[in-house]
């Protein structure tokens, strides 16, 4: 009876494993809009990321939950396994991947752009405001001009208004709408509004979870040949936005 009773508690602690492995917790910032946000009426993770990231989830027949952590420790929060992904705006480059591995690009090389209140602004000797931890605050850094790092996106576009830097330069995707909808008062810099950084964005992961990395490389590249992650990125990022051929 003892031995009955020991192989039925391995057998329920198996199970249990399994199912801990199959319940994937995606790491995302929740401030970067339309990659990511929180909804204001249901108080949930929302954008892009969040719809491509649950809809991988289910083609990789995965239960995933969403956990919300701020940008500056996105990174380590992963390596210490508070969650097992990062879907976050990420741009995928040699120094992230040191650290940690990611899976092919859910996005082509999107453009980053500078934006100011004037489109002759000083983006070479002046201060430039950027998100720290992000491939844009690195090309800042190396460009020649003051560097103001801050721990939001919102931070660096106030930064702008406020004057305490000359320019923002961030995501061109992030930018796009607020520069839209700021009745002029933001505006492109000249020569400017299109820089190429980084070889896409895609979902990080540690450099242990091989399978896990398996799993979502074979659902995105299912939803590019189905076309459904081209008519994903056309819903959040408009009609004009750059698609997989």
């Amino acid at each position: 009876m003892k031995k009955l009773m020991l192989a039925a508690a391995a057998l329920a602690l198996t199970a249990g494993m399994g199912l801990a492995q199959d319940t994937v917790r995606m790491g995302t910032e929740g401030a970067y809009p339309p990659y990511n946000f929180i909804n204001d009426q249901t108080g949930e993770v929302d954008g892009f990321e969040r719809e491509l990231g649950d809809e991988l989830c289910k083609r990789a027949e995965l239960t995933c939950t969403w956990v919300k952590n701020d940008w500056d420790s996105i990174i380590p929060n992963l390596v210490s396994s508070n969650y097992d992904t990062i879907m976050a705006g990420m741009n995928i480059n040699e120094e992230r991947k040191k650290v940690i591995q990611f899976t092919q690009p859910y996005t082509p090389g999107l453009p980053s752009a500078y934006a100011a209140l004037a489109a002759d602004a000083d983006i070479k000797g002046g201060v430039v405001a950027a998100q720290t931890s992000t491939i844009q605050a690195s090309h800042v850094a190396e460009s020649g001009a003051t560097l103001m790092e801050f721990a939001t996106p919102d931070e660096t576009v106030a930064a702008v208004r406020n004057g305490e830097a000359d320019a923002v330069f961030a995501d061109k995707d992030y930018l796009k709408p607020l520069v839209e909808q700021s009745n002029g008062e933001l505006v492109w810099v000249d020569g400017f509004d299109t820089v190429k950084l980084g070889e896409g964005i895609g979902m990080g992961l540690r450099q242990s979870d091989n399978e896990l990395k398996e799993k979502f490389d074979a659902a995105i590249t299912a939803m590019k040949e189905d076309g459904s992650l081209n008519e994903m990125l056309k819903k959040w990022f408009g009609e004009d936005s750059q698609l997989f051929e």
